[in-house]
């Protein structure tokens, strides 16, 4: 078999083997094949796409090229969930907590931020002392007892995909619904979850811009899922406005503790949250149908079982529990900034990107992956779309430590937001669901 073969092939959109898939995986992940024949092959891939069989082998090829984690010994059904990154988009503090108190194992490797989005081991380290690296041994051990884990990426862990991702990254072949679904599905499936709930966001805020794009990745990984015989559904968020009214890692936290502990009665982030967690009830056998599982996961949001269950994940992790009662041990930034309204009327739009830059800026964010992250800066969001603001009136407030990076930010915030003298019609949170095919 040789590669240049399989280059030509897909170059004259004929369907690969899995033979052939498998072939290309392993030979790149053990350095066989060097990266200017990969290149042209993700190219390749980029014009002519795949089929959904071909996407399913790519999928599994990558899966299988590390270690894999195997939670057979854990009983009941385990659930995962992936979000495609947004801004603001806490979800996974508030709904994991909370599927887990209802006796579901959710074991969750999860990434880091990179640039405008937020990466969920990021804000756990904002937590004092919360340890993010657990052994293969410690995860399994852990969500054995609690039903809960959540920790980064192991080195070796879909390896083929790590070496993919930073090649589509200098080869401009990130925009491939083949090549992003089967780098998100072949980590969900090398994590050894049973089910699958995936939150894909299009909007501003989101890697896909459109609805149809949105779909046509929901659906190629929920297709995947089937594939390889794993429950799998996708929701379709909006992220035109930031999720949540904080932006930044230890803010992020804060407002996830403020809504587990009920001081947020009404949020979008809150709804997207509790939204999921029923869905995950679903799939984790809780409930027998979305209404259902909406009602426990309240339930169990009303009882204070969402907030225990963070304090004992951050207990078994290392951290320390307290931060959940004393926000003010969470990271804290030295400058505080209100940013006021330059003009009176509604606001139409408050630009997800451009606010996830501005508080990338302050240096919450990563441009690149070695850089440092601030965990303590961020932004409060004191508006949201379709409030009537006046001239002059707070529109949010910059946590910072550098007086350079706070002013840079807040031009970039204040180009965020957009003015209309009339009320705007409010997008809805939730734009579709797919289950199963």
């Amino acid at each position: 078999m040789r590669v240049y073969d399989l280059i030509f092939k897909k170059r004259e959109a004929q369907a690969l083997t899995k033979e052939e898939l498998d072939f290309l995986i392993s030979g790149y992940a053990n350095n066989n094949i060097p990266d200017y024949q990969i290149s042209a092959f993700l190219m390749a891939v980029y014009f002519q796409g795949m089929s959904k069989e071909e996407i399913a082998y790519l999928t599994l090829a990558m899966a299988n090229s590390g270690d894999k984690i195997d939670l057979s010994c854990i009983p009941g059904i385990k659930v995962d969930k992936h979000s495609t990154g947004g801004v603001g988009d806490t979800t996974t503090l508030i709904l994991a907590p909370l599927v887990s108190s209802a006796g579901i194992p959710l074991a969750k490797i999860s990434g880091r931020g990179l640039g405008h989005t937020g990466g969920t081991i990021d804000k756990l380290e904002a937590i004092p002392d919360f340890k993010v690296n657990l052994t293969h041994d410690e995860f399994i051990n852990q969500v054995k007892k609690i039903n809960l884990g959540i920790c980064a990426q192991s080195s070796n862990l879909v390896p083929a995909d790590k070496k993919l991702y930073a090649l589509r990254d200098v080869t401009a072949t990130i925009e491939s619904i083949p090549l992003i679904s089967s780098s998100i599905m072949s980590k969900k499936i090398a994590s050894g979850a049973d089910a699958i709930l995936l939150d894909v966001k299009v909007g501003s805020g989101a890697f896909m811009k459109t609805l149809k794009e949105a779909r046509n990745l929901a659906l190629t990984m929920v297709k995947i899922g089937k594939l390889v015989n794993k429950k799998t559904s996708a929701l379709i968020t909006n992220m035109e406005e930031p999720l949540g009214s904080m932006i930044g890692n230890a803010l992020e936290v804060k407002e996830a503790i403020l809504i587990l502990n009920g001081k947020i009665k009404d949020s979008p982030l809150k709804e997207v949250s509790l939204t999921l967690g029923a869905h995950l009830l679903k799939l984790g056998g809780k409930a027998r149908n979305f209404k259902e599982g909406w009602i426990k996961i309240n339930q169990l949001l009303n009882e204070g079982k969402g907030i225990e269950k963070l304090k004992e994940l951050i207990k078994f992790q290392g951290g320390n529990p307290k931060a959940v009662e004393d926000l003010n041990l969470l990271p804290q930034a030295s400058i505080f900034k209100k940013v006021f309204s330059p003009y009176s009327g509604y606001i139409s739009k408050i630009d997800a990107q451009k606010a996830g830059y501005a508080a990338m800026l302050l240096g919450a964010g990563r441009e690149k992956k070695e850089d440092k992250i601030d965990l303590g800066v961020g932004i409060i969001l004191n508006k949201k779309v379709g409030d009537k603001v006046n001239k002059g009136e707070v529109l949010a407030e910059i946590l910072g430590n550098l007086k350079e990076k706070v002013k840079i930010s807040e031009e970039v915030l204040l180009s965020a937001f957009y003015f209309s003298k009339k009320a705007p019609q409010v997008s809805k949170l939730i734009l579709d669901f797919i289950e199963r095919q």
